[in-house]
């Protein structure tokens, strides 16, 4: 608790923390405020009605990292990830575009130039999702909302404003990470994204502790057993989702010793770290809109259809659209792995980076410089992936199996994995280095005593 008081000691740390926390309200306002000419009441009767189908679901996904904007269509619907998909497009795409590649390598120019490339691209991007979004709500049966009038005035005028709003709010919310990450604590985007996940916390929190209480002429439907098993679970999945976090690899890296002129360099020994977790939260990210999107297509294929093969993709489809069955778990197993492959595959160059060890006269002891080097980077990043991989299966399934298995209600299992956790653990430790470096600098206590976060000296 000490270096919690010693934060407030830090008169530039606490101005930072301070400007971060009022740009955090100001972006759950934005989640708050609703977007005009949308009947809220009508709004909240078909999304209760839609939550057991696969459209209800992949809203519900989507409506978690916006901290519940989705669900009121508010000025933030889009939250902050149009602006995380444009910038997944243009990482993406700098490994296939030899312009964007040279772009990178530019240094600072390059990388502000790309940032602005992300922007516009960021606007594009939400002025096409809030056309569809206007389009649900003019005729919300297409995706299971019943055939309600969500829409008291539909016309150009209501399109305009909408998309108007939307793109506004998804832009300003960009704006805000920003600043937070500049003039803030911690990275922005990241911070926003964790604070609407942590903004349905309390309600998850009320539903499972009501089921400990029990009702007139009924026993509680959760007793201590359910408890113990809560936290000891909560214990050992916060505790495997840090390791996996912060494990990695350390490769060995000599670097030989020169003569420039008339004294020597180099001759120092260093590290590469090879992350277990490299692809972060992105496999899970793909894979489980894909699965529910695809629950949806194919389950809408009729139970009599005369194809005894096609009426078994729809069966197929309406098992993954309950996201409950064996069928689902082990696709969803399947895409992540292929996912955490892909983007190591996408994102990790042995060879350049072999290339660029050898031109910095650095080499892997026992390794061969050059290709040699690129084989062996490209080995262990591989096995190493593959352990990261399966860790991603453990967290992703088991918020499905606690709410299968043990009726806990999905709000709260969320918490024990999935891409919530791994997000607010991510985003938590990131903080904490930031605010760690602050203390130790200025001669305080950090959070640890004994063991260390990743990246502090």
């Amino acid at each position: 608790m000490s270096a919690f008081s010693n934060i407030w000691k830090i008169k530039e740390l606490r101005e930072r923390i301070l400007f971060t926390l009022g740009l955090v309200f100001i972006c759950r306002m934005l989640a708050i405020v609703p977007t005009p000419g949308v009947d809220a009441s009508e709004l909240a009767k078909a999304i209760q009605s839609a939550q057991q189908t696969a459209s209800g679901g992949l809203m519900g996904t989507f409506d978690l990292f916006t901290g519940g904007a989705l669900s009121r269509i508010s000025v933030g619907t889009l939250g902050i990830w149009p602006y995380i998909t444009a910038s997944i497009i243009i990482q993406l795409m700098t490994a296939i575009i030899p312009a964007l590649e040279r772009m990178a390598r530019e240094g600072e120019s390059g990388r502000q130039k790309l940032n602005q490339t992300t922007r516009y691209l960021t606007l594009v991007i939400c002025a096409f999702q809030s056309l569809g979004i206007v389009a649900l709500l003019n005729n919300p049966a297409v995706i299971g909302l019943g055939s309600a009038r969500l829409v008291q005035m539909p016309g150009v005028a209501f399109t305009v404003m909408t998309i108007v709003c939307i793109s506004a709010g998804t832009m300003l919310t960009m704006w805000l990470g920003e600043q937070i990450t500049e003039r803030g604590i911690g990275n922005g985007t990241s911070i926003i994204i964790m604070v609407n996940i942590c903004a349905r916390l309390p309600q998850s929190l009320f539903e499972t502790i009501i089921r400990f209480i029990p009702t007139e002429g009924q026993a509680a439907q959760f007793n201590f057993f359910h408890l113990v098993l809560l936290l000891t679970l909560a214990f050992c999945v916060f505790a495997g989702t840090i390791a996996l976090t912060q494990g990695m690899r350390r490769i060995p890296i000599h670097t030989a010793r020169r003569s420039v002129g008339s004294r020597a360099v180099g001759g120092q020994s260093t590290y590469m770290p090879l992350r277990v977790n490299f692809s972060g939260v992105m496999p899970i990210i793909f894979a489980g809109p894909i699965l529910q999107a695809c629950g949806w297509v194919l389950g809408r294929i009729p139970n009599n259809h005369p194809n005894r093969f096609v009426e078994l993709i729809g069966d197929f489809g309406r098992a993954l659209q309950t996201g409950v069955s064996n069928s689902y778990l082990i696709f969803y197993a399947i895409l992540i792995v292929f996912f955490s492959f892909f983007w190591v595959a996408t994102q990790f160059h042995a060879v350049r980076i072999a290339d660029e060890l050898k031109s910095g006269n650095s080499y892997v002891p026992g390794i061969r410089p050059g290709m040699p080097t690129a084989e062996f980077l490209d080995l262990t990043m591989t096995r190493v992936t593959f352990i990261g991989a399966i860790g991603l299966v453990i967290i992703a399934v088991t918020p499905t199996l606690l709410y299968r298995e043990f009726e806990i209600p999905y709000g709260l299992a969320s918490f024990f994995g999935g891409t919530s956790l791994l997000i607010i653990v991510g985003v938590a430790l990131d903080t904490l280095r930031q605010v760690e470096s602050y203390l130790v600098m200025r001669n305080y206590d950090g959070f640890l005593k004994h063991g260390r976060l990743r990246g502090r000296r």
